[in-house]
């Protein structure tokens, strides 16, 4: 379980995050939306090492995390899927997929048969440059990558963004069977507001960096997640 307490951030002298507690428990989707610039991948940048924050703790498991850097936090077991997929154009999908083995041990190196079953597409073209790929297939790729480190937590910043509806489908039939299995806590910041309240177990609403509206019923508070996002 991922447990953040009180985290807050700043960029210079301007402070995005304003004490943010968030849970995200294995078998479970925790989504974060709200406008944009209210905090969101700030806060996914906090959680995953990508960027440090100046107060609260972040624990995994029970585990204080301190204040990691990016390889202690894939380490750990956090791994992040960033807006934008952040693939290496110029080299293939095998490459891009090895690229998750930096923070694993050297007996565990290597991609777990479930990858190709979750993104079979991505067993067709490892030979290809993830540059040549369609966007949708990039987000794939992305998601894989972050696979490959056999993550205790997900971290999907807007993962539908750009895509495609069939590929937008797909991914989000992903997370279901990711949530099912139960290994992994997984925090999805997403706009699609259907998406989102269709795989949410829990809902976070920020706003100006703090948080505005949590539910654990998403369906059933709908009307008030829409009225808390439109704020």
């Amino acid at each position: 379980m991922l447990e953040v307490s009180g985290l807050t951030l700043r960029y210079g002298q301007s402070q995005i995050l304003h004490g943010i507690d968030l849970v995200a428990e294995r078998g479970r989707v925790s989504a974060i939306m709200g406008t944009n610039g209210v905090g969101k991948t700030s806060l996914l940048k906090a959680v995953s090492g990508r960027h440090p924050f100046h107060k609260g703790t972040i624990r995994l498991d029970g585990r204080d995390l301190g204040h990691p850097s990016a390889f202690a936090a894939a380490q750990a077991g956090i791994a992040y899927v960033p807006q934008g997929r952040e693939i290496f154009p110029l080299l293939t999908v095998r490459e891009n997929l090895e690229i998750g083995f930096s923070c694993l041990p050297r007996e565990a190196r290597e991609v777990p048969d479930r990858v190709f079953e979750l993104f079979p597409i991505l067993k067709e073209f490892l030979g290809r440059r993830g540059g040549d790929l369609s966007g949708g297939q990039q987000q794939q790729l992305a998601i894989a990558r972050a696979l490959v480190t056999r993550p205790k937590v997900l971290l999907l910043d807007e993962p539908t963004e750009g895509i495609q509806p069939n590929i937008i489908q797909q991914i989000g039939e992903v997370i279901r069977r990711l949530r099912e299995e139960g290994e992994m806590a997984i925090v999805l910041v997403e706009q699609y507001f259907d998406f989102a309240v269709g795989l949410a177990d829990r809902i976070t609403v920020l706003n100006r960096g703090e948080v505005n509206f949590q539910t654990d019923a998403a369906e059933r508070d709908r009307q008030k997640v829409l009225e808390s996002v439109s704020i």
